[in-house]
């Protein structure tokens, strides 16, 4: 009996030095992942002598526990596999999971510049700034026009207005335009010197600009309650015709000097600067002589003032699209060459077609010889 016992402690220590050994090993597999394959065979390869080992001294071992126990714990994955097997997923685009998640920013992007011709985002940008100064300036003129101090005349408001419009005409005009205005872009393409589907990018872009410049002006001037705003001054059908006639003139005046051949086009910015100039100091003390929807918008929004905000909206729309139209039906077509009379011709030119004739005569008998 004796013996017997001391046989079965035997047995059981070394099952319990086997099983801290496997323990240490299973703990290496957790630690390195990438020896998981090798260490998975030494565990089997253990579990099989410790089965014989157990036959041998008379006690059965429970090989199936083993088996079960030790590829669940050498197979457990590391946490950071799937993370690794995604990103390489991502990375080669083999993961249509993956591929939905990219920003639809870029291939909007992508869509926009095969719409539009090249460089036309750096015409809005253009416009963006050149509409940012004509608010800046023309509103907070007006505002400091309309305070206690006066520090503004209306008159130096007026000539404000007119002359930044010449001066950002000089400055962009030979990149955007600078149209500084949704109603003047609209007129535009009504008579086919602007292509449409370029319109509301442009009225856009405008209308940030003024927004922009707007709420500059009201962090700047903050005691000032309505920064530039305009609204009508007597009702708002006298306010309408005003804004009609005013943008009628101004309109019919960019489309003689900006789109005609004929006109002297280096005067242009001087040209509409006046125009704006003296139609703002008329139109100004009935409606506000804006002329222009995005310069109502942008510090209505600021100083949430929406007072006969549509006078604004309508009536430079219509005058714009008046002048354009008008212009073009008085528009002076060139005839073709062929069409050219005589009688049309200069006393230089038909002096110097009477003395070709007269070479001919000459040399007709030299010919005939």
């Amino acid at each position: 009996m004796n013996n017997s016992d001391e046989m079965s402690r035997n047995i059981d220590d070394a099952k319990i030095e086997q099983v801290s050994n496997e323990d240490k090993v299973l703990a290496n597999l957790v630690s390195k992942p990438a020896t998981r394959n090798n260490a998975t065979k030494k565990l089997k390869l253990m579990a099989s002598k410790s089965a014989d080992t157990s036959l041998e001294g008379g006690c059965l071992w429970e090989r199936h526990k083993l088996d079960n126990q030790v590829p669940k714990m050498a197979t457990t994955e590391h946490p950071k596999s799937n993370n690794l097997s995604e990103k390489i997923e991502a990375v080669s685009g083999q993961n249509p999971n993956t591929q939905q998640n990219i920003p639809h920013l870029y291939y909007f992007w992508k869509s926009l510049e095969h719409q539009y011709p090249p460089g036309f985002f750096k015409k809005v940008v253009a416009e963006i700034i050149a509409t940012y100064m004509l608010v800046f300036v023309t509103c907070g003129s007006a505002a400091l026009s309309a305070g206690d101090e006066h520090k503004v005349s209306k008159l130096g408001a007026s000539v404000a207005g007119g002359l930044i419009v010449t001066v950002m005409i000089y400055a962009v005009g030979h990149i955007s335009g600078a149209h500084m205005n949704p109603a003047v872009t609209l007129a535009f393409a009504a008579v086919r010197h602007f292509p449409w589907k370029q319109v509301p990018v442009y009225a856009v872009a405008q209308l940030t600009g003024a927004i922009s410049a707007s709420f500059t002006l009201a962090i700047l001037l903050h005691p000032i309650k309505h920064i530039g705003t305009t609204s009508p001054s007597g009702t708002h059908i006298q306010a309408l015709v005003m804004e009609i006639v005013v943008t009628f003139s101004m309109m019919f005046i960019t489309s003689a000097v900006a789109t005609d051949t004929k006109a002297i086009g280096e005067l242009a910015g001087i040209a509409v600067g006046s125009a704006v100039c003296i139609t703002s100091i008329l139109a100004g003390p009935i409606s506000g002589g804006s002329m222009n929807p995005a310069r109502t918008i942008g510090p209505a929004i600021a100083s949430s003032y929406y007072d006969g905000i549509w006078v604004y909206v309508a009536g430079p729309i219509g005058g714009t699209l008046l002048g354009a139209w008008s212009y073009n039906l008085i528009r002076v077509n060139d005839r073709p060459t062929h069409e050219i009379s005589p009688g049309s011709l200069s006393f230089k030119l038909r002096r110097m077609r009477s003395n070709e004739q007269h070479l001919d005569t000459k040399e007709q008998p030299l010919n005939s010889v």
